[in-house]
């Protein structure tokens, strides 16, 4: 364990996830600690890691329990402890159950939760439901991200002298138009070509409403690929921020989750068009559905700031962007072919 401080950890590592949780049902050592939400079931040895794409390394132990680790491990404070803790003592329980997190006094090393039987990755089961043109997932979906929200609004902040208020809209446009400097300046060829020419129309549908609504503790990295498909329904997981956005403030709109989650079906139908050739005027209608019936199920539960999602969408695919350069070049093709349908 302490070389994962050092050195991420990777498939090889065999044997180190059921290894600590087997270490959890004694005495941690120093300079271990442990947060537990929940008693953790008893696992056995055997071991798989989740192949999807994800910052972090997940394994799966016995079929029973996921271990988390943090590659490399990530500066506390971090904000995955607390959620999970407060969704726990809230009642919310359309998630993997958490067990426990790993730290040391200045890292979170691995989170412990529930291994949902069943389970499969969004970036599956939503692009095979592209492919069929199945959408009544998306009311679900939209009834889960509202539920959510109605548990992450009673997160106090953590530190009660700043208090909770949503960024200022003229700090909010500033944030935004930096993104889109960003990701002009890492996009390059064709598609940076063509992204510079559209980039005066993408300004100006960054500009923020001159109010914004009340911020809530958000997901802040709300898309398919964080709601898992299991025996039991869905599930939302990974409370670990966004990957695409250094310093992001956990405390915003509802509507920037919201806004991510739009934005990644979307991507899905880029996704089925690129790797399942479907065809391109069927995904497009196909997200466009999906988008609609999510938020018309996400409306019947909480009121929601249209102003807001134009905005908060087109910010997201330059974080896409930023993102694929910086961590996983194969994907820019999603976000370009937003854009390119959005302009």
């Amino acid at each position: 364990m302490l070389a994962v401080g050092e050195n991420p950890i990777t498939t090889s590592e065999h044997g180190l996830s059921s290894a600590l949780l087997a270490a959890l049902s004694g005495e941690v050592p120093a300079p271990f600690a442990v947060e537990r939400f929940a008693p953790l079931p008893a696992a056995g040895p055997s071991e798989r890691a989740i192949t999807v794409d994800q910052t972090n390394l997940s394994v799966v132990v016995d079929e029973r329990v996921v271990v988390k680790w943090l590659t490399p491990p990530a500066a506390l404070p971090h904000p995955a402890p607390a959620v999970l803790g407060h969704l726990v003592r809230a009642g919310f329980t359309d998630t993997a159950p958490p067990y426990a997190a790993v730290t040391t006094d200045s890292h979170l090393v691995a989170l412990v939760t529930g291994f949902l039987p069943g389970a499969r990755d969004g970036w599956e089961w939503c692009i095979d439901f592209c492919e069929t043109g199945e959408v009544t997932f998306a009311g679900r979906l939209g009834t889960l991200a509202a539920d959510l929200h109605v548990a992450l609004a009673t997160l106090p902040s953590p530190t009660p002298a700043a208090p909770m208020r949503a960024p200022e809209p003229e700090r909010a446009a500033a944030r935004a138009e930096q993104a889109l400097s960003e990701a002009l300046r890492l996009t390059e060829g064709e598609d940076g070509e063509w992204l510079a020419s559209v980039a005066h129309r993408m300004k100006a549908d960054l500009a923020m409403p001159g109010r914004v609504t009340g911020p809530i503790r958000i997901h802040g990295d709300f898309h398919v690929g964080q709601i898992l498909q299991w025996d039991g329904g869905y599930a939302v997981i990974d409370f670990d921020g966004n990957p695409t956005l250094d310093g992001a403030e956990p405390y915003q709109p509802r509507e920037r989750d919201v806004a991510q989650m739009t934005t990644s079906l979307e991507h899905v139908a880029q996704v089925a068009i690129k790797r399942r050739q479907t065809p391109t005027g069927r995904a497009h209608a196909w997200a466009a559905e999906a988008r609609e019936q999510f938020l018309a199920a996400y409306r019947e539960r909480l009121p929601l700031d249209e102003s807001l999602l134009k905005p908060y969408e087109v910010e997201q695919e330059c974080r896409e962007l930023i993102y694929a350069a910086r961590h996983l070049p194969r994907w820019r093709y999603a976000p370009m072919g937003v854009l390119k349908g959005r302009y």
